[in-house]
């Protein structure tokens, strides 16, 4: 029996221009999911992040805080609320040329699936509308349908893309050899190289430097560099702080001077 080929696309400025979770958060924020005090925490967070980096304590206190917004919401009204930004906001943004691979994947045979930080909830909903297999995006906890306030499994981003796929491979009988895998930021290289055929699309420059060292395939459409910022920098919308849709960072800027 043949293996199957599969195709793996990240989502932000790989599929859809900019960060899809920014939109959904601001949808979020008014909407009274979360409050100043909130956007006043992921501000000074984002706000050490550019000057310091990336830390694991300080990824953990604003995914913390974030998860702690959500608690006690009820997941049909996220997903409904997905459902809306979709249309309104993100499906104007969705990278043609990128969408054009996607759709020769499917004319080929091969699955399409998105892999990303973003909340499975809004995740599953961009991948039903681009005609892809699945999804596979960060999942919070709920119970009877109420989010508890924590993750059921790990964050999905960097080395989690990487063993998420694996195991689906391994579930879904892929060759990962024969597979494909599409992204534009260095932290999707332990995906890209999960695969036998890494392709950077529109790549930030380090993703660039490190595709053409390794011999990878490098992919560029005319309205790439459209990166849409929300106000604090490319970094910060980056998974690690803008992943989850709750995550107010990149939410910041955009409300300034709003009061509650």
């Amino acid at each position: 029996m043949d293996r199957k080929v599969a195709a793996f696309f990240d989502v932000d400025n790989t599929l859809i221009r900019g960060a899809s979770a920014y939109h959904l958060a601001r949808e979020l924020y008014r909407r009274e999911f979360f409050g100043a005090r909130d956007i006043l925490f992921a501000a000074r967070h984002a706000a050490l992040y550019s000057l310091f980096g990336e830390t694991v304590p300080r990824v953990e206190a604003v995914r913390s805080r974030a998860l702690a917004a959500i608690k006690g919401h009820a997941v049909a009204e996220v997903i409904s609320i997905g459902e809306e930004v979709y249309a309104a906001v993100l499906a104007p943004r969705v990278v043609t040329g990128t969408k054009h691979i996607l759709d020769d994947h499917l004319a080929q045979g091969h699955e399409v699936w998105l892999v990303t930080a973003t909340p499975v909830e809004l995740s599953e909903h961009i991948a039903a509308r681009l005609g892809a297999t699945g999804s596979l995006g960060t999942r919070a906890e709920h119970v009877d349908g109420i989010y508890t306030g924590h993750l059921s499994a790990p964050f999905l981003h960097g080395q989690v893309k990487a063993d998420a796929i694996r195991q689906l491979a391994a579930e879904r009988g892929i060759d990962l050899a024969a597979s494909f895998a599409y992204g534009d930021s260095l932290n999707d290289v332990p995906l890209l190289a999960a695969v036998g055929n890494p392709v950077a699309v529109n790549p930030e420059p380090r993703l660039k430097a490190y595709a053409s060292e390794h011999g990878w395939r490098i992919t560029t459409f005319k309205q790439s560099r459209r990166r849409l910022m929300t106000g604090i920098g490319r970094g910060v919308q980056s998974a690690s702080l803008a992943g989850l849709l709750w995550a107010a960072a990149a939410v910041v800027k955009s409300l300034r001077g709003r009061t509650r």
